[in-house]
């Protein structure tokens, strides 16, 4: 009884820990930047407030380019660890701020750590949290796991590509249906590949508008993790509507 009632505790005083050590490079990436206004420095919520995030940063990104990306990284992979949503956002801002394929290399580099975070975090205390949440989820995706072992690297990379399962839960439930990190990495690493570089190539049309009407005609569709499409030309609208969904 008395472990039961400690285990909270141990469970608090990790999640903090792990906290407190990105808040730590967040401020060591803070004091080495020169003294200027930073209340335009925010989380993302909206393709406006990204808009201005960008234009903010691009000032900074050639002169203090290792800063930007370790406080990029730091962010990405915090959000990525404690399920914090708008990481599409933020794989947004790497295609507008680095190109397409730093852009793309950063992004599936910062969502592999923070994948691979939250799998070691789950490791140590996720379990209570993945069977309160999803205990259906679970079962059906122990079952795959023991049906598909000889070929789980395989199975990885078809979750990590299709919306079969979240990657969120993916992410967490992975070490307690006993997926080895080896397999996990490596199908995180190969499957998200594809996302990384949808996202990151449409931060290139953020600022092109078009009627939806001219879809049809003029654009091809790429299908996404939601299972909507994006289009190339009029993507802004259809992003909106994606992100407000």
């Amino acid at each position: 009884m008395g472990r039961e009632e400690r285990f909270p505790v141990w469970e608090a005083a990790l999640g903090a820990g792990v906290a407190a050590a990105f808040a730590a490079g967040l401020v060591g990436v803070y004091l080495s930047m020169p003294d200027s206004d930073y209340s335009f420095l925010k989380l993302p919520r909206n393709l406006e407030e990204l808009q201005i995030l960008t234009g903010h940063l691009e000032n900074y990104t050639s002169d203090y380019t290792l800063q930007v990306l370790v406080g990029y990284c730091a962010v990405y992979i915090f959000m990525q660890t404690f399920m914090i949503p708008g990481t599409i956002f933020m794989s947004l801002l790497a295609g507008a701020l680095f190109g397409q394929l730093r852009g793309v290399a950063l992004v599936v580099f910062a969502a592999t750590a923070g994948a691979s975070s939250c799998y070691f975090l789950s490791k140590m205390i996720g379990k209570p949290l993945v069977f309160t949440l999803w205990p259906d989820k679970l079962s059906f995706f122990q079952k795959q796991v023991a049906k598909r072992r000889e070929k789980l690297l395989n199975y990885i990379l078809f979750l990590r590509v299709t919306p079969t399962l979240p990657n969120t839960f993916i992410n967490l439930a992975s070490p307690i249906v006993d997926v080895p990190y080896h397999t996990f990495l490596l199908g995180t690493l190969i499957g998200l590949i594809p996302a990384a570089y949808v996202t990151v190539r449409v931060s290139f049309y953020l600022q092109i508008r078009c009627l939806p009407a001219c879809c049809p005609a003029l654009c091809f569709f790429v299908a996404n993790t939601n299972s909507s499409f994006i289009c190339p030309y009029c993507h802004a609208f259809r992003l909106e509507l994606l992100l407000e969904s």
